[in-house]
């Protein structure tokens, strides 16, 4: 029997695809980035078809690096870039507009006029357990179909089709035989109801959404159908799916309640395990479905932050004081510290806890003798900055202090950041041997639903500790950091562009 299964990772900037083995080892993998579009200020889009293709081009070279051919795909797990909105003509599978990325914030504006209506903020956390944000595919979608001449009539009349990354990779997977999401990924729409665990009709009229455009809803570890003739790995089973939170979480064998996980991406997202029932944030968090299996639901608080790798992405494409990402270790260490300098990266408004569209990009505390050197090392330290806010409030929700945090994605490799994200949080962080575990979780939940894997105890039982940072900064020093973080983060919040 096949003992591999291939990882789909369509991420924000790049997509990915990584074969994994048995016992959970990367056999090989291959990426490629993809263009990013920033048409107005505060707008990202994406080329669906360059999500596609990028996505489709880089198996057969994951193939190749694994040593391995199609034949021995046991089956195919599939974790995305989340709220990203892509909608499609049904009989071509064309995309009718770009696609809006989850960073977009050309929704703002409506959706604070939409909050302010009587009643919309608290239906939309009962039922979704969502905070109204442009953020979520709700409002991005509604703006397509407003915006997109015909959209709305073609939507009504079934000729379209709305979907986040999954559902669009796996239509084109099975040239539109499935239109499909998870529980993961619906649950991050605005438009999914977290207890009834389907479309919401309520949530629909608000957001102005016919229910024609929506993907069937399934769980995160089953068969969904198979990849179509003349496509590589053709007829191989496509039997997990997962947002790419969720699937990380998985990923790091986060399966009790109280275990979390940060992954250091694009963005930052801490996700908390909850349990088997919905937990109602009373510090701005997200509630969220985790996964669903057969006979067992995971629900979770998340706290999603916009700009962390992306900071170091703009340290290096619009200041140009690195050549390469992963050269800001280095910079950021030539100096013993920030020099007084912080920087807030609210390059996209602020995520959670504050929930600040308007929110923007500040740096504070230079003076003449700023270097690079400086803005570096404050643009990493904001990111484990950020993450406090979020951990803090989970904290309380929980009602319980964090054990420890476990960590992966990109960042997760700097030591220096992993560090000072010790010191700052005051408990152990802990990196895995395997930090691939966003393309690992869909690749459990794959191999799960085809039987490759018995079940999650097997799973548990392949996550290994790689290394371990203890805190060590005395209790007043990070007193009075935090301090001067929070003045920063007034700055960018006192920043108002409408």
């Amino acid at each position: 029997m096949p003992d591999v299964v291939l990882a789909l990772d369509q991420g924000t900037t790049s997509s990915r695809a990584i074969v994994f083995d048995a016992g959970g080892a990367v056999l090989g993998g291959a990426q490629k980035e993809f263009g990013q579009s920033y048409p107005r200020p505060g707008w990202v889009e994406h080329d669906p078809n360059e999500i596609w293709s990028s996505q489709s081009g880089v198996v057969s070279e994951a193939l190749a690096a694994a040593d391995v051919s199609a034949h021995d795909v046991h089956a195919i797990g599939i974790t995305n870039q989340r709220e990203t909105t892509v909608l499609w003509d049904r009989a071509t599978l064309q995309p009718v507009a770009p696609a809006i990325v989850w960073q977009d914030r050309r929704t703002a504006t409506e959706v604070e006029r939409l909050a302010a209506r009587d009643g919309n903020e608290a239906l939309v956390r009962e039922r979704s357990g969502l905070v109204m944000d442009a953020y979520f595919s709700a409002s991005k979608l509604a703006w397509l179909l407003d915006h997109v001449e015909g959209a709305r009539a073609r939507a009504e009349r079934g000729e379209l089709a709305f979907g986040t990354v999954d559902s669009w990779l796996v239509t084109r997977l099975t040239r539109g035989e499935v239109h499909v999401t998870d529980v993961s990924n619906a649950s991050r729409t605005a438009l999914f109801n977290l207890h009834t665990l389907d479309w919401d009709d309520d949530l629909l009229a608000l957001w102005g959404v016919p229910r024609a455009l929506l993907p069937e809803v399934r769980g995160s570890s089953e068969v969904y159908g198979h990849v179509a003739s003349g496509l590589p790995c053709a007829g191989v089973p496509i039997a997990g799916i997962a947002g790419d939170q969720q699937a990380a979480t998985f990923g790091q064998a986060c399966f009790s309640p109280g275990q979390a996980k940060n992954t250091y991406g694009t963005g930052c997202f801490l996700v908390l395990n909850t349990g088997d029932a919905p937990v109602a944030s009373e510090h701005r968090l997200l509630t969220t479905v985790a996964w669903r299996r057969p006979g067992e639901l995971r629900y979770a608080l998340e706290g999603s932050i916009f700009v962390a790798g992306a900071v170091v992405q703009w340290l290096r494409d619009g200041l140009g004081v690195i050549r390469r990402s992963e050269d800001v270790e280095a910079l950021a260490t030539s100096v013993p510290d920030t020099g007084g300098v912080f920087l807030v990266p609210a390059f996209a408004g602020l995520g959670a806890p504050h929930w600040d569209p308007f929110a923007r990009g500040t740096i504070v505390g230079m003076t003449r003798g700023t270097t690079a050197a400086h803005i570096a090392r404050a643009a990493l330290e904001a990111i484990a900055y950020q993450a406090l806010d979020v951990i803090q409030a989970m904290e309380g929700d929980a009602g319980r202090p964090l054990a420890e945090l476990r960590v992966d994605g990109g960042a997760s490799r700097n030591d220096h950041l992993m560090q000072f994200q010790a010191d700052m949080l005051g408990v152990d962080v802990v990196r895995p041997l395997i930090t691939e575990t966003t393309a690992l979780g869909a690749a459990y939940l794959a191999g799960l639903a085809t039987k490759l894997w018995s079940g999650p105890d097997e799973v548990a039982a392949q996550w290994r500790e790689e290394r371990r940072f203890e805190p060590q900064m005395e209790a007043q020093e990070r007193d009075d950091r935090l301090a001067q973080w929070h003045r920063a983060l007034a700055c960018a919040k006192g920043w108002v562009q409408r």
